[in-house]
């Protein structure tokens, strides 16, 4: 069970490594601020969640939330806060969806659209057309068939992801980091050929299952769709297989499908949103520790684990560090990135403009190390350390007085996917969090079930005060973060 320490120690005492001073009583500050009444953290989890919703980039309910983030910060009195933008392509919102079974028996189905998927020409009522046996040859010498018309183009999907990524935490040998392997759908044409291959014979809109179970459905998309593709909905499999059997059995199925999207090309660019407590020492007070999270989120859902629980948290985690009046030394800068899930492009575009390349080399040498809040659940267990046996020391030692609010171990072991990445190739420290795989890989992650009641309340407060206390004791100690070391063998 969570907690809040007690702790009544000197300022600056030692613990686990007897070289790195930890200041516990900043460290207890930290903790009773975080889980005290004045925490913010559900509300702002809250408005993320189910006021604002889903957060694809590029669409006006992103940009919502960065204008809402850009407040936040500054009700906080975060200096320097502002917006930057990157060139990203148009956006998109789904307008309307009709899906469902007309004949021969009334059935609503599960399903969501792909993002950025174009609409239907009109609302189609007809027998769909299941062609997961046939050849590419096949298809493109029936096309025929296949033109105008409700397409099924996979097997019955008979494999589903069961199992979460292993819990790093839960084990003291080195485990395989990153999320379970996709299993894909099945057929003779190659995932990668078919969108193409659609559009071709002019499908009017093509229905697929995906990897999740029991009504869960995986549904991303690409901002690269064009104009002319088929459109593209993901079933839940168990629906998909349904009407699979149903056709395979020569009953008469009619579907209804509608599909209505909108693509926004007014504003084509993403936002990160940047705010930061300035460094108090005049030596190194311009020097940087920077905490991140991404802001965007896919579209099925509301985006509660991935990433509103995290930004909830590192928006908490400043106001935390800002009630309490401390006074790093360096400068604790404060990001929510956008378009991480096409691909870290915010945090892409914030490095090339500030980090990468000859002209930023003085900004290199001035940044300390980057926090990245991201993939995961709830909680911040730990730190994944990217092999850098030379923070080991440093990360446990400030970890040991977190124990009773739940954290656990930092882990060695690097992992990918997610914003760290951008910073570590620019050559700078970057490190992120541990969190929860509990029903996150075969449940939550960019499915249709990723809402508000996946999270709790503590959780979130734990996350914080893991983020302000790192935050601060990398903005106070005497030297930056060692910037790697030999990987462990």
């Amino acid at each position: 069970m969570h907690r809040p320490l007690v702790i009544v120690l000197s300022a600056w005492a030692t613990t686990v490594s007897a070289q790195e001073p930890v200041d516990r009583a900043a460290i207890a500050q930290i903790n009773a601020e975080g889980f005290n009444r004045s925490s913010r953290v559900s509300e702002l989890f809250d408005h993320l969640t189910n006021v604002i919703g889903p957060r694809l980039t590029g669409s006006p309910a992103f940009r919502q939330a960065v204008d809402w983030s850009a407040e936040r910060f500054r009700e906080l009195r975060l200096a320097n806060v502002h917006t930057e933008a990157w060139p990203f392509g148009r956006g998109w919102t789904l307008e309307k969806l009709t899906l469902e079974m007309a004949e021969p028996r009334y059935f609503p189905l599960i399903g969501y659209p792909e993002a950025w998927t174009p609409s239907t020409r009109a609302e189609l009522l007809a027998t769909p057309v299941y062609i997961g046996d046939w050849t590419a040859e096949q298809v493109r010498a029936r096309k025929a068939e296949l033109a105008g018309k409700i397409v099924l183009p996979w097997q019955p999907q008979g494999a589903f992801i069961t199992e979460d990524r292993p819990q790093p935490t839960d084990h003291q040998e080195r485990v395989r980091i990153g999320a379970p392997p996709n299993v894909g759908t099945t057929g003779p044409v190659a995932r990668r050929e078919m969108g193409a291959l659609m559009r071709e014979v002019g499908a009017a809109v093509v229905l697929q299952p995906n990897q999740g179970q029991h009504g869960t459905a995986f549904v991303l998309g690409n901002r690269n769709t064009r104009d002319d593709a088929a459109p593209s909905v993901i079933l839940a499999s168990e629906h998909y297989n349904l009407i699979v059997r149903m056709l395979q059995a020569k009953l008469p199925v009619k579907l209804r499908v509608d599909v209505q999207t909108r693509y926004h090309t007014a504003d084509t660019s993403g936002y990160n949103v940047i705010g930061e407590i300035p460094g108090s020492d005049p030596r190194i007070g311009d020097e940087v520790v920077m905490v991140g999270a991404h802001l965007d989120s896919w579209h099925s859902a509301t985006g509660a684990t991935d990433n509103a629980d995290a930004a909830a948290s590192l928006i908490e985690a400043a106001r935390i560090l800002q009630a309490l009046g401390l006074r790093p030394r360096r400068t604790i800068r404060f990001a929510l990135w956008g378009g991480e899930e096409q691909g870290l492009l915010g945090a892409r575009a914030y490095v090339g403009q500030h980090l990468a390349g000859d002209a930023n080399a003085a900004a290199r040498e001035k940044f300390s190390v980057y926090f990245n809040h991201d993939p995961g659940t709830g909680p911040i267990y730990g730190w994944y350390l990217e092999e850098n046996q030379a923070v080991k020391p440093i990360f446990d030692a400030w970890l040991e007085p977190l124990t009773d609010i739940g954290v656990r171990r930092n882990v060695v072991d690097k992992i990918g996917s997610t914003d760290h990445l951008a910073f570590i190739a620019a050559g700078v420290p970057g490190f992120n969090s541990v969190q929860d795989y509990r029903e996150y890989d075969v449940r939550t992650h960019h499915t249709n079930t990723d809402f508000y009641e996946r999270l709790n309340l503590i959780d979130l407060q734990e996350a914080a005060v893991v983020l302000a206390t790192f935050a601060y004791q990398a903005a106070m100690r005497d030297a930056p973060i060692p910037r790697g070391g030999p990987p462990r063998p």
